[in-house]
């Protein structure tokens, strides 16, 4: 699914009522009438319900919807909270025609009202402002967003919470946002849903498709994308009769060190299970025992070293290579990993300790192989590019490292994101608070090395694999519980995960 820009989203729209063709007046129904369908489906009809409505077209949408509801038979106080005294063409139509229903009680908030008595049991519609906002919200409707977030009552925000922007953050902004429970946006997901700080503002979000024109929405340009099931589908390969282990490829796991054998084991388990015909995973000379006892299914390959990582294999039979699962940041494995980023004529999967040791020596950086991947978590990438002041800013961060060096980053955590070599940037839409749990990235760094080893392009191994990656979670935390999930759930659930997008 693609994500546009506020001005892109204007254009869809204009696009629709152009050559659907249909008035902005019909479109706006349509819009609200998604969002009345929700409302009957979640909220019980005799519940108190409050809807602010601001003077630009948002707010016409919460005016349909109290029409749409009023005639359903709900309870709803209308408020038109009037910080311009020129309300849009359609808000002015619908202002109208919800005063002309009987039942209907439109209430209006100036900057001299009392403001409206709000509850904790309360239902509240915030249709203030929309996508278009501009600017910080301050003065009279800042007070009634403060209002609203005051009384803790449920909150409803309609396309995206009031006073947030959709491009860009609002942290160095000192205006007032809604701190919504629900936001249902209108037809994509928007580009500062994606980031953590915007979390208490947007609750659980939902997107509501509204018919705007599939020719549009297709030809757009944008460089941001919401990683979906159908997507993945269509990319991920079948297996054939004839096929044998050798057609799906022989993946090399380096990890491991005295201690930290759980994370070469969990990713060269993940390896397997996504379908790698072959995985050696090279360990310190101690812990082959351990390899093969705990995964009799790997090869393994011994390093000279008891305790860590220090000499490279003969790399030149491997499809693909990752490393850095428990590794370790000994001097003699940096040694080694520097070797191992000199000799590879193939792009490399680096995560966990590999990250810490290039952190650590970031010359080694412009040599690394094109079209590698990196697997950071948030403080792994600050090590790598240095503090952000915000989310807005590290996501530039992480678009300009894969763009200077010509490799895939993926910034793991809730909505993991994907940048390429080109500045594309794609947020997966799987995955839950359970996987926040050890050994949980090392079974990712196993997941790409399996789907790399089997002839996957690098950005179609980061996509199918932080899509499974999150899937498998997300059905191991409906059989356990996101308290108690831990890794190895993760990896029993891979097949699962693959299967259910397979037949989507």
């Amino acid at each position: 699914m693609k994500i546009l820009p506020v001005d892109k989203i204007r254009e869809a729209d204009q696009y629709t009522i152009q050559n659907e063709p249909i008035s902005d007046l019909n479109l706006m129904e349509r819009a609200a009438s998604q969002l009345f369908i929700w409302f009957v489906e979640h909220i019980e009809e005799d519940s108190n319900i409050h809807i602010f409505c601001g003077t630009g077209n948002n707010g016409g949408d919460g005016l349909v919807l109290s029409r749409l509801l009023i005639q359903k038979g709900y309870i709803v106080n209308t408020w038109l909270v009037k910080y311009s005294e020129k309300l849009s063409p359609s808000c002015d139509a619908n202002l109208l025609r919800l005063k002309n229903l009987p039942g209907a009680n439109v209430e209006f908030l100036t900057e001299e009202s009392k403001m409206p008595g709000l509850h904790k049991s309360d239902i509240i519609v915030d249709a203030i402002f929309g996508s278009g906002l501009s600017r910080a919200v301050k003065g009279f409707a800042g007070s009634v967003i403060n209002h609203i977030n005051a009384s803790k009552a449920f909150t409803v925000s309609v396309d995206v919470p009031s006073g947030l922007f959709c491009d860009h953050s609002n942290l160095n902004e000192d205006g007032a946002v809604i701190n919504a429970a629900y936001t249902l946006t209108f037809q994509f997901p928007k580009f500062s849903f994606l980031f953590a700080e915007n979390d208490k503002h947007l609750g659980v979000w939902e997107v509501l498709p509204i018919g705007l024109h599939p020719e549009y929405i297709v030809n757009v340009d944008t460089d941001n994308f919401f990683i979906e099931s159908e997507f993945c589908r269509l990319i991920m390969r079948s297996r054939h009769k004839y096929d044998h282990k050798g057609i799906f490829g022989h993946g090399l796991l380096i990890g491991g060190s005295a201690g930290k054998m759980g994370a070469a084991v969990l990713a060269s388990r993940a390896a397997l299970r996504s379908g790698a015909g072959l995985i050696t995973a090279h360990v310190p000379k101690q812990c082959c025992g351990v390899l093969q006892t705990a995964l009799p299914e790997a090869m393994c390959s011994l390093d000279e070293n008891n305790d860590h990582f220090t000499a490279l294999p003969d790399i030149s039979i491997y499809n693909a290579i990752a490393v850095g699962p428990g590794l370790g940041q000994d001097k003699q494995s940096a040694n080694a990993l520097k070797l191992l980023i000199q000799e590879s004529k193939n792009p490399l999967i680096f995560d966990a300790d590999a990250i810490n040791i290039l952190s650590e020596n970031k010359t080694w950086l412009s040599f690394i192989p094109k079209n590698s991947i990196f697997t950071p978590h948030p403080k792994e990438f600050t090590r790598l590019t240095g503090h952000s002041s915000n989310n807005f800013e590290r996501h530039e961060k992480q678009i300009e490292f894969s763009r200077k060096y010509g490799c895939y980053v993926i910034l793991k955590g809730a909505h993991t994101s994907i940048t390429t070599p080109e500045g594309k940037a794609y947020f997966n839409s799987t995955g839950n608070p359970g996987m926040a749990t050890g050994g949980s990235g090392d079974v990712l760094t196993g997941i790409l090395l399996g789907l790399k080893a089997r002839g996957y392009s690098a950005l179609e191994t980061c996509l199918i694999g932080v899509y499974i990656h999150g899937l498998a979670g997300d059905i191991a935390a409906e059989d356990h519980g996101k308290e108690s999930l831990i890794a190895s759930d993760i990896i029993e659930n891979l097949g699962d995960a693959f299967l259910m997008v397979k037949s989507a």
